[in-house]
């Protein structure tokens, strides 16, 4: 009994290695999964249908690993690294220009240090241009005494001064007290003058120089040639007045505040645009009214200072600088009255 157990146990051991091959390989082959849901639908269909593969996976209908690659010329290529190497570079600085010609910002600064203290920014022509003869007067940048120069002539060509063009802006403890814009050496558009407050206080429209409510008049009928502008603002004599001859030099040159004449007026020669006689009026449109004003300087026909008040100057009479040898000399004569506005 013994005996035939013992020779049993071979034959268990041959019979479990035998069950064991037979599963292997079953359990080793693939099989397909489904991801559908629907239990009534056929295995041989689920088998059939790859439903990991979308259409978005394709390209035009067909299988990406099939898809054509995208061929691109040299020109092509090169092109595509330009606009890359562009997009990585830093914009340009726009150059700055105002009514189409260059400019250059400045600043200038006066008055005590602290809140008092005045600072103006304004911006000047790059290269020099020939100006209107006709505007009352030039506003100019002495880059040597770093400030603003209001002159109705230049005698000379000085290089120190550049000519005013562009924005304008005036600030006193960081509040804007004035602002406007500059045109060829003239005062141009809107100009606004306001308190510490910021209210405002004027507000003048100029046309290259003059007001737009100033009293033009003109020599002839083509009005080509000015004679006379009367500068008005709200219909008060408010601004710069000028006075030409008939060959287009000036002939009086001034300023009005309030009504009234103030700073220094100019008789000139009425040629090269040289200074005769110089007449001091009141600071201020607001003072009393000087009805008699004060000469201060007086120059030759060669622009020769023959009468300077503050110098202590007096050279008139003397045979060197007579005008002209065996002539005698003119009276100085005091401004003209202003003509009324037209109504």
């Amino acid at each position: 009994m013994r005996i035939s157990r013992l020779w049993l146990r071979p034959l268990r051991f041959l019979g479990l290695v035998l069950v064991l091959g037979t599963l292997l390989p079953w359990a080793c082959t693939r099989k397909a999964i489904s991801f559908n849901s629907n239990p009534e639908q056929p295995a041989v269909a689920v088998l059939g249908a790859d439903t990991l593969t979308r259409t978005a996976d394709s390209l035009n209908g067909k299988p990406l690993s099939t898809a054509r690659k995208v061929v691109i010329s040299k020109e092509q290529e090169r092109a595509a690294k330009e606009a890359e190497k562009e997009a990585q570079r830093k914009p340009k600085k726009k150059k700055k220009v105002f009514l189409g010609e260059k400019i250059k910002r400045a600043y200038s600064k006066s008055g005590p240090k602290g809140r008092n203290q005045v600072i103006e920014v304004f911006y000047f022509l790059k290269y020099p241009m020939p100006l209107n003869a006709y505007a009352p007067a030039h506003y100019y940048y002495d880059v040597k005494k770093r400030k603003i120069l209001k002159l109705a002539s230049i005698e000379e060509d000085i290089s120190n001064l550049k000519i005013l063009h562009g924005p304008y802006k005036k600030l006193q403890n960081n509040k804007v007290i004035e602002t406007g814009y500059y045109a060829l050496g003239t005062r141009h558009l809107r100009w606004e003058r306001f308190d510490r407050n910021g209210v405002l206080l004027t507000k003048v429209h100029y046309e290259m120089g003059f007001p737009r409510d100033a009293n033009v008049s003109y020599y002839g009928e083509d009005r080509s040639l000015i004679n006379e502008v009367v500068p008005y603002v709200n219909g008060k004599l408010e601004g710069d007045y000028a006075k030409f001859l008939i060959n287009g030099q000036p002939e009086w040159r001034g300023q009005f505040e309030n009504g009234r004449r103030v700073g220094v007026w100019t008789k000139f020669w009425g040629f090269r645009g040289r200074r005769h006689y110089e007449y001091q009026y009141g600071e201020s449109g607001y003072d009393p009214e000087v009805t008699e004003p004060e000469l201060i300087r007086e120059y030759d026909r060669r622009f020769n200072l023959v009468y300077d008040k503050e110098k202590n100057i007096d050279k008139r009479g003397q045979p060197e600088v007579e005008d002209r040898p065996g002539q005698r000399r003119p009276a100085p004569r005091t401004a003209p009255k202003a003509a009324t506005k037209r109504k």
